[in-house]
């Protein structure tokens, strides 16, 4: 920034005095940087600078004027230095001047009087070099009113050079409030003023004594010899002989100095326009002034140029300043032209726009260029957003943000209107899933997020300063810094209220253009088919994402809390709400949909690999992706002051619960399609299980490939969860983020995975117990054996092993996968052996001894190792069972019994100790 200049310093002046006009040079330092510069210059306190002729920084050429003060210092004021200071002083002499009715023993020239004032060359009457003041004291001015005087003094006068002069009247005009004292002072300077007049007509008479006795000599001389000539000669009388030779002399005299006299007065009359020429040098260069300033831009000291111009010579009936200032107007009338043609040229900023109005109000420019210019911003604004949209629509624009400043005013070159915005500031903004400052997320949105933020950036840049630029127009700041009042500025003031309801429909046509482009690019069901061929031409492009659309939710917000801080009427700003609410539940449905459509795909992800729980990582990533979905949605959900809640609707409530409902449906069905999804050949893919080892998951590896039976039992592991924990802490989640009615979209969810989880438990069960209880009677009857004839019993036999290792592999199948599993699906294959035992003991018509005994033996071994996993169904087959047997005719067989339960538990102990509640709880532990 570059420093200010110093202050002016005068240190020189010649002549250092004068009488008033007298013509001075000014020397100094730093007397400003040209005319223009020169605002001020004094000179014993009189201001000189309409005579000032700026030469140089270091000379000022200029005239002094009639001050007050007879010596002061010469002050110079410039706009880059500010006021100056003088090392040096002015005194003025006061000329005597001698009037045209004064006495003067020498010739006096005629001169002519100018009003230095005004520059108007107007002559002075005699009767006003009268004195001022007559009377020699302070003149004290009465407050009588001038036409009570004249009735008071009919046919008389207050001016004392009047003939009908009366003293009373001039002494009551001038001197109401003077002391009689002063009067007496008064009435002695008058004696002094007659006597020194008596004494200069005196020394008048004594200083040219010698000149009338010179003249009365030449007239005696004359007179002698006249009288010595006398009249009788022929040639004629001396008188007649004088004026002859007086006549040749004059012809004489003329011919001789005709051509010295014509060129004295071309001369004259040429040094007579020159000097008014130089008198009047601003007038006569003003043109010039005015059309070079133009081109710099100048537009200030061409509308002072012009306003002193006009106070000056406005009214004029001289006809060759009448000419020039012509001129002046025809220039004047081209800058308005010009001024009002930049003010309607877009892109402006707010600055100049308020400028050039200023500039065409100080011109007394016709019409409202105020309201003309709000009509053409109006106008662009309108055209830079349909301007966006056809760029968009027709595939010119690529996904980019608008950088740089907002409009580059400085070049020569005008871009387009829309690369011309493509500088245009972004406004700051911030999303739900944005993880840095950067703008490198914006390269890769989608051109509906991008024409969103482009066109929302266009209204919050351009519609402030159009605002603004009303507000302006309406309190009448817009055509006065100062705030005076004039009556045009009171006149536009009036036009700006008379037009309030004009402006209203122009920013509500704005914010409604704003809210159809955007509804044509997002929400194009909500526009009639009228509306959908000016702000639609969408249908190709790709469905938003939720996180796109809270994003264009978030700026939507932003944009509306930027034009309410503008103090715009909130029902101009009430479609904004509109569209933001449509904007919401849009977002809101998307995002659901979105989610069914995620749930669907997570059965892929898959990997079988079940925890100490019994269950995968699936159901945890449906919980995740449900929550993460409802934090998702929280910005949409959550309502900004003045908003509406989404489900103030009944309707949008109905859908959500809907499609949460379908959400769930969605994974329950990828759980069942998962339970009987088959991949390879099961026989390749099924692993033995090690019982022994101590690392009983250790099969379930990342790479494992269950078979259909380990797929069945993960499913209703994940079932089992589902229902006890997963639904209930999406119900609590769905409280959380102020969702409603969610109680039955839980209870929808739990009785469908229940459903679910009966189904594919019926499914497992009748797979493992099926080969189990099929087995029972061939292994019963095998060898031909017969309950009537058979021996002694001497051990469990084998069919009833082979069961009990069947049940035995079930068991560790299901603890491989989930200990919680086991009672439930032990239980149910322990009803079906125990049922079908039971049928097969009342199939039997009769027994034998040894018969009863083997059965009760085989019934009771069963019964007790399986005891921890009995059922009122399975106790009932039991009771039904043994009581289908005889009973035992003595103590001998009851004991033979025991011993013989003793000998099967005690061979079978390690492979019975799954049944064992002690083992149970140890492996829980």
């Amino acid at each position: 920034m570059s420093r200010a200049r110093e202050p002016p310093l005068v240190t020189g002046i010649s002549p250092n005095e004068g009488f008033p006009w007298t013509k001075v040079t000014i020397r100094g330092e730093n007397l400003g940087t040209g005319a223009t510069d020169l605002i001020g210059l004094s000179i014993c306190g009189h201001n000189c600078l309409l005579t000032a002729e700026w030469m140089s920084a270091s000379k000022i050429v200029c005239r002094v004027g009639p001050a007050k003060n007879d010596k002061g210092d010469i002050i110079v004021t410039t706009k880059s230095g500010g006021r100056g200071t003088s090392t040096v002083s002015f005194r003025l002499m006061k000329q005597e001047k001698i009037g045209i009715l004064d006495q003067s023993a020498v010739w006096v020239e005629e001169m002519n009087y100018y009003d230095m004032r005004t520059d108007r060359n107007k002559g002075i009457s005699p009767l006003s070099l009268r004195p001022a003041n007559p009377l020699g004291i302070d003149v004290h001015k009465g407050k009588i009113p001038q036409m009570d005087l004249e009735g008071l003094f009919q046919g008389m006068s207050g001016d004392f050079t009047s003939e009908n002069f009366s003293a009373t009247w001039y002494l009551i005009e001038n001197h109401s409030a003077t002391s009689f004292d002063q009067l007496k002072v008064a009435a002695n300077f008058l004696r002094k003023q007659a006597n020194k007049k008596n004494e200069g007509s005196l020394a008048y008479v004594k200083g040219g004594l010698s000149t009338f006795f010179e003249a009365q000599d030449a007239l005696s001389a004359i007179h002698q010899k006249l009288e010595v000539d006398g009249t009788e000669k022929v040639e004629g009388s001396m008188t007649q002989k004088l004026e002859n030779v007086l006549n040749r002399a004059s012809n004489t005299a003329d011919t001789l100095f005709q051509e010295v006299l014509g060129r004295k007065d071309k001369a004259d009359s040429t040094r007579n326009a020159l000097n008014v020429l130089q008198r009047f040098k601003f007038l006569f260069n003003l043109p010039l002034n005015i059309e070079r300033n133009i081109q710099k831009g100048d537009y200030d000291v061409v509308i002072n140029d012009y306003e002193k111009a006009k106070s000056l010579f406005g009214k004029t009936e001289v006809r060759v300043f009448q000419k020039v200032y012509a001129e002046v107007e025809t220039r004047i009338d081209a800058l308005r032209i010009l001024l009002m043609d930049k003010l309607l040229e877009m892109p402006s900023t707010l600055l100049d726009q308020k400028r050039y109005i200023r500039y065409l109000s100080e011109l007394h420019t016709p019409g409202d260029p105020a309201w003309k210019c709000i009509m053409a911003q109006h106008k662009w604004i309108l055209q830079l957003m349909q301007s966006c949209r056809e760029n968009y629509v027709k595939g010119k624009k690529s996904a980019t943000v608008l950088h740089g400043p907002m409009l580059d005013l400085d070049s020569d070159v005008r871009p387009s209107p829309i690369s011309r915005l493509s500088q245009t500031t972004s406004v700051k903004r911030a999303s739900s899933f944005q993880s840095s400052r950067d703008d490198s997320w914006r390269f890769k949105a989608p051109q509906l997020v991008t024409f969103v933020d482009n066109l929302t950036e266009i209204v919050i840049s351009q519609l402030p300063n159009f605002w603004k630029l009303w507000i302006s127009y309406v309190n009448g700041s817009l055509f006065s810094e100062t705030g005076e009042k004039s009556e045009q500025v009171e006149k536009w003031k009036k036009n700006a209220r008379s037009r309030q309801n004009d402006f209203k429909k122009m920013i509500q046509e704005v914010i409604n253009s704003l809210m159809k482009l955007i509804r044509g690019a997002l929400l194009p069901s909500s526009l009639v088919e009228a509306e959908l061929k000016q702000y639609g031409g969408w249908e190709a492009k790709v469905e938003l994402s939720g996180q796109w659309l809270t994003h264009i939710i978030h700026t939507m917000r932003l944009n509306y809390e930027s034009l309410t801080a503008l103090e715009i009427p909130n029902d101009l700003l009430q479609t904004i709400q509109e569209l933001i609410l449509d904007l919401r539940v849009h977002c809101l449905m998307i995002t659901l949909q979105q989610t069914a459509d995620d749930v669907k795909r997570l059965a892929e992800k898959e990997d079988w690999v079940v925890d100490n729980e019994g269950i995968t990582s699936l159901p945890a990533q449906f919980e995740h992706q449900v929550v993460q979905t409802l934090q998702s949605l929280k910005e949409t959900i959550n309502c900004k002051p003045g908003e509406t809640s989404i489900f103030q609707h009944e309707r949008n409530q109905r859908h959500v619960h809907e499609l949460f409902i379908k959400i769930m449906k969605v994974f329950i069905y990828s759980l069942e399609h998962l339970s009987t999804k088959t991949e390879g050949d099961p026989e390749s893919t099924h692993l033995p299980l090690d019982i022994s080892s101590p690392d009983l998951l250790g099969n379930l590896h990342e790479n494992f490939i269950p078979s259909p039976e380990q797929r069945l039992l993960i499913v209703l592991s994940n079932c089992d969860y589902l229902a006890s924990h997963t639904f209930n802490n999406l119900a609590e989640q769905f409280v959380k983020h102020s969702f409603q009615g969610t109680e039955k979209i839980a209870q929808i969810s739990i009785d469908d995975v229940k459903y679910l989880d009966q189904r594919l438990f019926e499914t497992y069960i009748e797979l493992k117990s099926d080969p189990i209880v099929g087995s029972l009677e061939p292994g019963i009857y095998a060898g031909y054996f017969d309950w009537k004839d058979c021996l002694t019993p001497t051990g469990v036999r084998t069919y009833l092993k082979e069961a009990l290792v069947n049940i035995i592999a079930v068991h560790a199948e299901v603890f491989t996968i989930s200990k919680d599993l086991v009672p439930r699906v032990l239980s149910h294959i322990i009803e079906a052996v125990a049922e079908e035992m039971s049928r097969l003991m009342q199939c039997v018509s009769s027994f034998s001894k040894n018969g009863a005994l083997q059965a009760k033996l085989e019934i009771c071994a069963l019964r007790d190792v399986v005891s921890s996993f009995l059922t009122p169904d399975s106790i009932s087959s039991f009771k039904q069972a043994l009581e289908t047997l005889p009973q035992l005719p003595n103590g001998a067989h009851k004991k033979l019994l025991e011993e013989l339960l003793n000998k099967f538990k005690s061979s079978m102990h390690l492979q019975l100790t799954c049944f064992q509640p002690s083992s149970r709880s140890l492996v829980k532990t």
